[in-house]
């Protein structure tokens, strides 16, 4: 189990490195069995069997110099020469000077073994290279015998030409292979960054399903799927903005009756609970809208959360004066005006529960983070997860929707998860709670 994970480990992650692989891994392997094959195996029994041939000839040829004198020896030398094709010469009262070293060729070994099967065990030969060809030096009685032969009498002509061609074969079957290969994988290549962006929030106006079926299936899959999500996204804020409509012309007539009334104690208090109908379906009709409704564009993403911290600050007065840490020039393609209005949402909500806040934006790989903290009471981590619930209040400890609609986180992780990003609860080194937003750059 620990090795195939270490295996694992140097594997390509994307589809067509590991799609080449598959490719390349079955043609190196045939090569390396097929090499085996014709060298081990076919070009050894090949080489044994040339080798035969040749050591009869020498052993024919010694016996003919051991049993004829020297006028008859000199002619049959040269009818030997023509018949066979070899080059040979006598060299009177030499002997075989041993080779410095063993063969280490399997063509030399292969010839060595059979030269001396058929010449004997008593006598000293010794083989070497002359160029291409094959030196055989032999002891006779009366001297030293040379023999050239040719390398075609011995072994295959130049096998090396095999491993080359199949080589060569196989790279460009590679290349088309590749080519090929790189033109499959590029439709689902862009089906994934289209499915990526689109999980951002960011349009995907020109993708068109292109490829091999399989691949157009999927691709209008997501086509349909991108269109029912916006249409649904659509349809909701029309109701919403319609039921939002149809609700505040009421309650206009409403606050304008009050307007013209004495001011008592009631009419004070029906004001407030008109004021906070309307910020309530504020609320109500920001959650239905959700991502619709604004495109992404690159925005500097420390200046977005000086301007929402600004806002945040101004509307809880002189005490609201929020502390920024941002880098410069962190550009990330957002919807600006729901990524305000999550920024705003979280620093509001510290304001309300802390008398220290701090915000402060920085990129942790390829995210970008905003995190806002403040000193007050915080949230047990067993009931963070509860506190996003939409039209849900905390019943005890910090209540972050307190006096609201119970939509003011959930309204935030929607917008941040309309851009492909989240929200995390923590605890701040303030002492109170700390907001995360987590936005892909």
């Amino acid at each position: 189990m620990a090795s195939a994970f270490s295996i694992k480990r140097f594997l390509p992650r994307g589809l067509f490195g590991r799609s080449l692989i598959i490719i390349v891994a079955p043609i190196v392997l045939l090569q390396g069995i097929v090499t085996y094959i014709f060298f081990e195996r076919g070009l050894d029994t090949t080489t044994r069997r040339l080798a035969r041939d040749v050591a009869a000839d020498v052993a024919l040829l010694v016996a003919l110099e051991d049993s004829h004198a020297s006028p008859m020896r000199e002619n049959l030398r040269r009818l030997a020469a023509r018949q066979l094709r070899y080059r040979i010469r006598f060299d009177p009262g030499a002997r075989v000077t041993p080779p410095a070293r063993a063969p280490g060729n399997t063509i030399d070994v292969a010839l060595d073994d059979i030269i001396q099967q058929q010449i004997g065990a008593g006598r000293h030969f010794a083989t070497s290279r002359v160029g291409e060809d094959f030196e055989i030096r032999v002891d006779v009685h009366d001297g030293l015998l040379d023999i050239v032969v040719p390398r075609d009498r011995v072994t295959v002509s130049q096998p090396d030409l095999f491993i080359l061609w199949m080589v060569l074969s196989s790279l460009i079957l590679l290349a088309i292979a590749i080519l090929f290969l790189r033109n499959q994988v590029r439709p689902i290549e862009r089906l994934a960054r289209a499915a990526e962006s689109f999980g951002k929030g960011r349009a995907v106006p020109d993708f068109k399903p292109y490829g091999a079926t399989e691949v157009r299936r999927a691709a209008q899959a997501f086509i349909t799927m991108r269109a029912r999500i916006e249409r649904h996204v659509t349809q909701r804020t029309e109701m919403l903005a319609g039921v939002s409509h149809d609700l505040k012309t009421p309650l206009t007539r409403m606050k304008l009756a009050l307007a013209l009334m004495p001011d008592d104690a009631d009419i004070k208090a029906l004001r407030e609970d008109i004021a906070e109908m309307e910020h309530m379906l504020d609320d109500y009709l920001a959650f239905a809208r959700g991502e619709g409704g604004e495109d992404s564009a690159p925005a500097d993403l420390g200046e977005l959360v000086r301007d929402a911290a600004a806002a945040a600050g101004r509307a809880h007065g002189a005490m609201g004066e929020v502390p920024v840490r941002a880098p410069e020039n962190l550009i990330v393609s957002v919807k600006r005006a729901a990524l305000r209005r999550c920024i705003t949402n979280l620093i509001d909500n510290a304001l309300k529960h802390g008398s220290r806040v701090a915000v402060s934006v920085g990129r942790a790989d390829k995210l970008a983070e905003i995190a806002v903290e403040d000193n007050g009471p915080g949230i047990d981590p067993a009931r963070r997860e509860e506190a996003f619930r939409p039209f849900h209040r905390l019943d005890e400890g910090r209540n972050l929707q307190a006096g609201g609609s119970g939509l003011g986180l959930a309204i935030a992780r929607d917008i941040a998860r309309a851009h492909g990003g989240d929200i995390v609860l923590d605890s701040s080194a303030l002492g109170g709670l700390k907001a995360v937003i987590r936005l892909p750059v």
